[in-house]
C-alpha cells in the first residue's frame, strides 16, 4: 500500500475481508451506473471517484452503465454530457452498458416469477394502493388483485406487453408481504406501462422496468462484485437481494449492496429536478453555465479535474449524512491552480494614470515572471508606457498610514516595473477622479511596501470578463419547509465587466487558465472568439464568504482569520498549541473558532503526525483534537490511529483535552 494510503475506507476494509475470504481478485468488478436524465453534478463525483477510484487502486474494471428504464424523462444528450463528463475527469471505464441492453431478460424473469407465484397484476388506482400499503408504523393488507391466478397474471401481463392498456390501467408487483416492517418489500412495483419513445430501443417496448428491479439484475448480468450506492438506498438492500435470490446461479458470483453517505455542498442544490428549474426559468443560462453545481458548469468556469479530484479525496468515504463546506471545494482549485495558472496582468474597474515625467512616445518591455510556483515557467514581456491603467480601488485621495496602495503624496511599486509618486488628480464634473497624474523614480531598489498591477494603455487588449458569484445566499436553500428554494437566489451571481487585459493573452484560447495578478483565476470562457476575449472568474484568491459568516467571538478578540495569514493552515493551528490550554475562556472560544476554521483547509496526513505529541505537551494535543474533530465532521473515516489517539486522551488528566475527546467518541 502506498504512504500515501495508509488506512483503508470502510468499503475498502469490506473489499478487503471479501479477498480475504476466498473471493478471487480477478473477480472484482465495480460500476457508476447514472440515470441519463439531467446533467451530472459535484454530489455525482464522489460516486464516480469511489468506484473508478478502487478500480484504480485494485485494478479491477469499472463500467459505466446508464439505467435508463424511465423514457419520459432520459435523453441521449444527457448520455453524451455523462460520458463527457467522467472522461473530463479522468476516469477510464471498461464497458459502456445500458439496463436497456436487458429489457428481453427482464421480462423474460418477470414471467418466470408470475409462474412461480410470485408477481402479479394490480389494476386499482395508484390512491387505493397507496391507501393499503399503510404506513411505517401500520401494516398494509392485501389489495383485491393480489391472487389473481398465475393465467390470469400472463394474460394480462402479455397484453399490457403488447400496448392494449393506457398509462395507469395495469401494474407489475412482486408478491412479497403487505406485512413487512420494510415497506419498499410490501409488493413492490416492477412494471409499469409507459408509451413513451426509448432514446435506444424507440418503440419496441411500452412496459419499462422499475429501477429497483433493474439494478440488482443489471448488476447480476454484469458480475459487478460490489454494488456501491448512496445511502438512501440502504433500505432497498432487503429488496435488491430479494429480487437477487429469484435469479441468481450458485454458480455465478451474486453482487453485494453496499452504502456510503452522499456528497452534500452548502450554498448548493443537488436535485437534478431542481437544477433543470433553474435551467428552463432562465436563471441561468443552461446545464453549463459556470453557476451551476454541473460538472460541464465547473468546467466551463475554469475547474481542474485534479482540484475535483483532490476535493472528492479529501472529503472521503464516510457512513454517515453531513455538509460539506463549499469553501473546501474552492480552496481545491485555488490550490490547484496556483501551482500551474500563469501569472498576468488585468485591471477591472479601471482609472488612467498619467506619468507625467516619462516620455510620451517611450515604450519599453520588461520580464515579467509566468509563475513563481513553477520554474519551468519562464517569463514573458509586458509593455510599459506613460499611460496605464490601475484598479480604482488602488488609489485614495487621502487615506490612513495602513493602505500601502496609491495615495497622494505616496508612493507604491508597479509590479515588474518601477515605483510611482500620486501628486495631483484630474476630476470630471461629478467630482469623480479620471486621471492620476504620477512621476516615476528609476530607482526601484529601494523598499517600498505597497505593489500594483497595471496594463499600458496604448497596449491593452479589451475583454469581456464575467464575475460569478454563488448563486445562492443560503447554505442550504433546499432545507425550508416554508420556503421555495428559489426564493435564496443570489441577485449579485453574475456581473459582467468590461476590462483591459495585458497583450500577451491576445492568443488565449478558450479553456486557458490565469491568474489575474492581485485578482484571482479566471479562464477564458467558451464564447471568446479572437475579436472579443470573454474570461469567467473561477474563484477569488481568497475566501471572501468568511469574512461573512459569523466567527464567534473569533472578530471580537481579533484572531487573524486564516486568508489574512500567509502561514499554511497547519502552522498557524500549531501556533495555538503553546498557550491554547493557559488562554481564559472568552480567548479560548475565539482561538477555537479560528482553528475549526482553518482545519477545513487541513489534510489527515498533515494532523497524523501532531498524534504522537507528548503528554507534557497537552495544548498542542488539544488543537490537534479539534483540528480531527472537523476533519470527522468532513467525513473521513476513523482508523486504527486515530482511535488509539482518542482513547490515549480519555485518560488524561488534563480536563479540556479529556472534553474534546469525548465529543468525538
Amino acid at each position: 500500500m502506498s504512504e500515501e494510503r495508509k488506512s483503508l475506507n470502510f468499503i475498502e476494509q469490506i473489499i478487503e475481508e471479501d479477498l480475504a475470504n476466498g473471493m478471487p481478485k480477478s473477480s472484482l468488478r465495480f460500476r457508476f451506473p447514472p440515470e441519463p436524465n439531467g446533467y451530472l453534478h459535484i454530489g455525482h463525483t464522489k460516486a464516480i471517484g469511489i468506484s473508478f477510484g478502487l478500480g484504480e487502486y485494485y485494478n479491477a474494471p469499472v463500467n459505466l452503465r446508464f439505467d435508463d428504464t424511465n423514457p419520459a424523462k432520459e435523453e441521449q444528450e444527457y448520455v453524451d454530457a455523462i460520458k463527457e463528463d467522467v472522461a473530463w475527469l479522468g476516469y477510464k471505464w471498461d464497458k459502456e452498458l445500458f439496463s436497456s441492453d436487458y429489457f428481453q431478460q427482464l421480462y423474460d424473469w418477470a414471467i418466470l416469477l408470475i409462474k412461480e407465484g410470485k408477481a402479479y397484476v394490480d389494476s386499482q388506482s395508484s390512491e387505493a394502493m397507496a391507501e393499503q400499503k399503510g404506513t411505517p408504523t401500520q401494516p398494509g393488507v392485501d389489495g383485491p388483485y393480489r391472487n389473481r391466478t398465475v393465467e390470469e397474471n400472463l394474460d394480462l401481463f402479455e397484453r399490457m406487453k403488447n400496448g392494449e392498456f393506457d398509462e395507469g390501467e395495469h401494474i407489475l408487483r412482486a408478491k412479497i408481504d403487505m406485512q413487512h416492517v420494510n415497506m419498499l418489500m410490501r409488493d413492490p412495483i416492477i412494471y409499469r406501462v409507459l408509451k413513451k419513445h426509448h432514446h435506444r430501443t424507440a418503440n419496441d417496448w411500452c412496459i419499462y422496468p422499475m429501477y429497483d428491479w433493474t439494478h440488482g439484475e443489471s448488476d447480476y448480468l454484469e458480475q459487478i462484485s460490489h454494488s456501491l450506492c448512496s445511502l438512501e438506498f440502504k433500505p432497498h438492500r432487503e429488496l435488491y437481494d430479494w429480487f437477487l435470490d429469484q435469479v441468481v446461479d450458485t454458480d455465478k458470483l451474486r453482487p453485494k449492496q453496499r452504502e456510503f453517505a452522499r456528497l452534500n455542498l452548502s450554498y448548493t442544490i443537488m436535485s437534478k429536478r431542481k437544477l433543470l428549474k433553474l435551467v428552463e426559468d432562465g436563471v441561468v443560462n443552461g446545464w453549463d453555465d459556470p453557476r451551476m453545481p454541473t460538472i460541464s458548469g465547473l468546467r466551463r468556469r475554469g475547474y481542474t479535474p485534479n482540484a475535483i479530484r483532490k476535493f472528492v479525496e479529501t472529503v472521503g468515504v464516510a457512513k454517515r449524512e453531513n455538509i460539506i463546506d463549499v469553501s473546501l471545494l474552492e480552496f481545491c482549485i485555488r490550490e490547484d491552480l496556483n501551482k500551474i495558472a500563469p501569472r498576468v496582468m488585468a485591471v477591472l474597474n479601471p482609472v488612467k494614470v498619467v506619468i507625467t515625467n516619462y516620455p510620451e512616445d517611450k515604450v519599453e518591455w520588461f520580464d515579467a515572471e509566468n509563475n513563481q510556483e513553477d520554474e519551468s515557467a519562464g517569463f514573458r514581456k509586458v509593455p510599459f508606457s506613460r499611460e496605464l491603467y490601475i484598479e480604482k480601488e488602488d488609489f485614495k485621495e487621502v487615506a490612513s498610514n495602513k493602505f500601502f496602495r496609491l495615495k497622494l503624496g505616496g508612493e507604491v511599486r508597479l509590479k515588474n516595473a518601477y515605483i510611482i509618486k500620486a501628486e495631483s488628480v484630474v476630476k470630471d464634473a461629478n467630482g469623480e477622479v479620471t486621471e492620476i497624474l504620477c512621476s516615476y523614480s528609476e530607482d526601484t531598489e529601494r523598499r517600498i511596501k505597497g505593489t500594483l498591477h497595471w496594463v499600458s494603455i496604448a497596449h491593452a487588449v479589451k475583454a469581456e470578463v464575467r464575475e460569478y458569484d454563488r448563486l445562492f445566499v443560503d447554505e442550504a436553500p433546499d432545507s425550508h419547509q416554508d420556503k421555495d428554494f428559489m426564493e435564496f437566489i443570489n441577485p449579485n451571481s453574475l456581473k459582467i465587466i468590461e476590462a483591459f487585459v495585458e497583450p500577451s493573452l491576445k492568443e488565449a484560447k478558450v479553456g486557458d487558465r490565469f491568474q489575474f495578478q492581485r485578482l484571482g483565476y479566471f479562464n477564458v470562457d467558451d464564447d471568446s472568439t479572437s475579436e472579443q476575449l470573454v474570461f469567467n472568474k473561477t474563484v477569488g484568491l481568497r475566501d471572501t464568504w468568511a469574512k461573512v459568516k459569523p466567527q464567534q467571538n473569533a472578530n471580537k478578540n481579533h484572531q487573524k482569520q486564516p486568508q489574512q495569514n500567509n502561514r499554511s493552515p497547519i502552522d498557524q493551528i500549531k501556533s495555538f498549541g503553546k498557550k491554547y490550554d493557559r488562554m481564559p475562556e472568552d480567548k479560548q472560544a475565539a482561538a477555537k473558532a479560528t482553528i475549526q476554521e482553518l482545519a477545513k483547509n487541513v489534510s489527515y496526513d498533515e494532523v497524523e503526525p501532531l498524534f504522537n505529541t507528548s503528554v507534557k505537551k497537552s495544548g498542542t494535543r488539544i488543537i490537534t483534537m479539534i483540528t480531527l474533530g472537523v476533519l470527522l465532521e468532513n467525513g473521513l473515516e476513523k482508523n486504527e490511529a486515530i482511535n488509539a489517539f482518542i482513547e490515549k486522551a480519555l485518560d488524561d488528566k488534563n480536563a479540556l483535552l479529556v472534553e474534546e475527546a469525548k465529543a468525538l467518541v
